[in-house]
């Protein structure tokens, strides 16, 4: 698995390593952490390999499955490292490729609602081609995705290789950086600082948040399938940023309140997945409230924050 030390990374090595699986996790820790995955560095039948997925990847075992997560996800992240970005997008995915092929291996991509861009239809669709500026500063991601998609179905064309792709939508949950940058865990780090949550422009814009045990299981769940994809994984539950980051200073007894400030550029207004699809073909759906989810993880962060402190 390449980003295997990263957020939705680590908590699919856990997954998989409980199910009985052998593991390699590839990482270079651009973005991804080893305390996500420290308690299974001397597990059995679990190994780190700490390269770049852009150079050839050396994997001696035998190879049944690869899943492609390796990149940097969030705006703040792909903003600071563009070139890694678009590089690991293009040169990493015909590396993470090129080894499923060598070895017969199924391959799933983890690609993202961003390949829609700042989207026409609602809710998306697999069939909807997208709306993106290639030269706007998102367009490092959402241009990288999309052209590993291509790579991906190009390889299950060209060489028969075995691919499926997977457009995940907003995922949150326990492992994420407190300076991620994306809403959730930027919105809880500053309820429990007592500070402000910043809400860009007028927080009328739409995300639907799916907890990470849930895009998990619908990842496993293309993977043991012969799916080709795409899929969509999300969640139909479809709120304002403003009533998330309401829910948040509930949830943290925040009293801080909040504060708008300008919105990014190219920045999506409305987000939902059309997930008829996983539901249908793979009987998938999310089971975890969101409510609940945000209180998983406002424990989560706080535990880390008062953790942090301690030392």
């Amino acid at each position: 698995m390449t980003g295997g030390a990263g957020f939705i990374g680590s908590h699919l090595c856990d997954a998989l390593h409980h199910s009985g699986f052998a593991v390699v996790c590839v990482d270079n820790f651009l973005t991804g952490s080893r305390t996500n995955i420290k308690h299974l560095l001397d597990a059995e039948h679990f190994e780190l390999i700490e390269q770049d997925v852009n150079d050839k990847l050396a994997v001696d075992h035998e190879v049944d499955l690869v899943f492609h997560l390796a990149s940097p996800a969030s705006p703040a992240d792909y903003l600071r490292h563009p070139i890694p970005t678009l590089t690991v997008g293009s040169i990493g995915t015909l590396s993470a490729l090129e080894l499923a092929k060598d070895r017969g291996a199924r391959f799933v991509l983890a690609s993202t609602s961003e390949v829609y861009g700042d989207p026409h239809q609602h809710p998306q669709t697999e069939a909807y081609w997208g709306n993106v500026n290639p030269v706007g500063p998102r367009s490092v991601y959402d241009e990288a995705k999309r052209f590993s998609e291509a790579a991906t179905a190009a390889y299950r064309r060209e060489y028969a290789t075995d691919t499926a792709i997977v457009r995940i939508f907003n995922t949150f949950g326990p492992r994420m950086r407190t300076d991620d940058g994306r809403a959730v865990p930027a919105f809880i780090t500053r309820a429990l600082a007592g500070k402000p949550l910043q809400v860009a422009g007028d927080g009328h814009q739409s995300r639907s948040l799916c907890y990470v045990d849930d895009t998990v299981a619908g990842l496993l769940a293309v993977a043991g399938s012969s799916h080709p994809g795409p899929v969509n994984l999300g969640t139909q539950d479809e709120r304002t940023v403003l009533d998330i980051a309401h829910c948040i200073l509930s949830l943290t007894g925040s009293a801080a309140g909040i504060e708008f400030v300008a919105l990014p550029e190219d920045d999506p207004v409305r987000r939902r997945p059309d997930t008829t699809l996983a539901r249908q073909a793979f009987g998938w759906e999310p089971q975890t409230a969101v409510e609940d989810g945000l209180a998983a993880t406002v424990t989560w962060f706080a535990r880390q924050l008062a953790a942090g402190a301690a030392r």
